[in-house]
């Protein structure tokens, strides 16, 4: 029998290595965010997304589920303070007073918060020193924005915690119309942005009828005059109080790949005093159709529903060997058995060293899949390489139907039955064949209906991939 030895340092030292690898791991693992939304509003604690204010006693801070259906924020007491924009210069804080945590949630519900009951933080960093009428100091920030924060933990913590803006800053309405116009005590109207997401299963870029909104979608909202909000839209979509400005309204771009935007991605515009701006972004996702690979037409299941009319079809499109001759069929009805057999070798040994042949391959399988039932020809698939080309039926964002790729597709084999390398027409034939592919694979099809989505880090303005 043999006997293992095993050095007794190095056992240990391998124990130590997997012991202390298990730690790390652990501590890589961070912890999920927080669920929920903080928003401030005034006194009354109805109004939602008012962020701008007269006063900074006027602030009162609530809290809830990001969106309807949206998780809340859990049950517990929280830790607030308020910062400048940038959280360099904490002015207000609960940390290390008599109450270090007076945010409340309750079964789902936030007790509503008056900022100025805060400990004030030093005043070194603050525009007047330490203000001794409320529990925050002034905001250096030039536009009067501050950023309120409630946590978790007391060093709040990006995962543990959430975020809102909000501005102290007179309005300037005037009521009624007096010459010059002054500020007034209180706001005679209120200036807004309503932001909308909705889901375009057309893909034409306008909502219409029938069209639903997307709910939960993050966009920002960025002002000139130093303001930066990020927001979550709603159903029906909820409007956001401002001061009047010139503004940028971001929509973020998902984790998930298979969302398209059928809209700008951001809109500019400027604010006079108690207007309203309305801005719509559209997405739709992408997804499966129904369709079936060169694999499923070239094997046994797919040969058993193969028939004389498929190959009558077939016969009857500018389909191309790797010469560039016709593919045709035997047109007799009981040659079936040789024409499964002859398609099975076809479709196995198509490439693209002629690009007309892999093309050809790619559309006699979206041929069948549309034939039997499997692929509805009026459904819509995105090709952007097709933007730009003067293909029938694509439209400007690249999206168009099976019949007319399958139309386009074989009109460009009747023409240019031989594409090889540094063909003038290889890349257009490219194009078709990658969107016959991606849709007999299952890719590239609207869904009638919103995917699920998530979004990475808040890092308003958004950047598109």
């Amino acid at each position: 029998m043999k006997t293992i030895k095993t050095n007794y340092a190095t056992g240990i030292g391998a124990l130590t290595l997997l012991f202390l690898s298990l730690i790390v791991s652990t501590a890589l693992q961070a912890d999920p965010p927080l669920p929920g939304a903080i928003f401030t509003t005034d006194s009354t604690c109805s109004g939602v997304d008012l962020n701008i204010y007269l006063s900074k006693s006027d602030v009162y801070l609530d809290g809830g589920p990001a969106h309807p259906g949206a998780a809340s924020l859990p049950d517990g007491s929280y830790y607030v303070q308020v910062t400048d924009p940038s959280g360099a210069c904490v002015l207000g804080t609960s940390v290390g007073s008599g109450n270090p945590t007076p945010f409340v949630v309750s079964g789902g519900v936030a007790a509503c918060l008056q900022l100025c009951t805060l400990t004030n933080g030093p005043g070194a960093c603050a525009a007047n020193g330490v203000d001794p009428t409320c529990g925050y100091n002034d905001t250096t920030n030039p536009g009067g924005e501050y950023k309120v924060w409630v946590s978790t933990v007391s060093t709040f913590d990006n995962n543990s915690t959430k975020t809102d803006n909000f501005k102290v800053k007179p309005s300037i309405a005037c009521v009624p119309n007096p010459t010059p116009c002054a500020p007034t005590p209180t706001p005679a109207c209120e200036t807004t942005i309503c932001v909308n997401k909705f889901y375009d299963a057309n893909a034409d870029g306008i909502q219409n009828n029938g069209e639903v909104n997307i709910v939960g979608w993050r966009y920002c909202v960025v002002g000139s005059d130093n303001f930066s909000n990020t927001r979550e839209t709603f159903d029906p979509p909820r409007c956001l109080v401002v001061a009047p400005d010139t503004y940028t309204v971001y929509e973020d771009t998902p984790v998930e790949t298979n969302w398209v935007h059928t809209t700008a991605t951001s809109f500019e515009f400027t604010l006079a005093e108690c207007d309203t701006h309305n801005v719509s972004f559209g997405n739709v996702c992408l997804g499966p159709g129904g369709g079936l690979t060169l694999g499923f037409w070239s094997n046994k299941n797919g040969q058993k529903l193969e028939s004389c009319a498929d190959f009558t079809l077939l016969t009857s499109l500018c389909l191309r060997n790797a010469n560039g001759t016709n593919k045709d069929f035997a047109a007799s009805c009981s040659s079936v058995g040789a024409n499964r057999t002859a398609l099975n070798s076809w479709l196995l040994s198509a490439n693209a060293v002629n690009m007309a042949y892999m093309l050809s391959a790619q559309l006699a399988a979206m041929e069948l899949n549309v034939s039997h039932g499997f692929v509805s020809g009026s459904s819509l698939v995105y090709a952007p390489c097709l933007i730009g080309t003067g293909t029938p039926g694509v439209n400007s964002l690249g999206f168009i139907s099976i019949n007319n790729l399958m139309t386009a597709a074989n009109a460009s084999l009747c023409a240019h039955p031989n594409t090889p390398s540094g063909d003038p027409n290889r890349a257009y034939q490219e194009c078709l064949k990658n969107t016959l592919d991606d849709a007999n694979n299952n890719k590239n099809f609207v869904q009638g209906s919103p995917c699920p989505f998530s979004f990475g880090a808040d890092t308003c303005p958004f950047t598109s991939p």
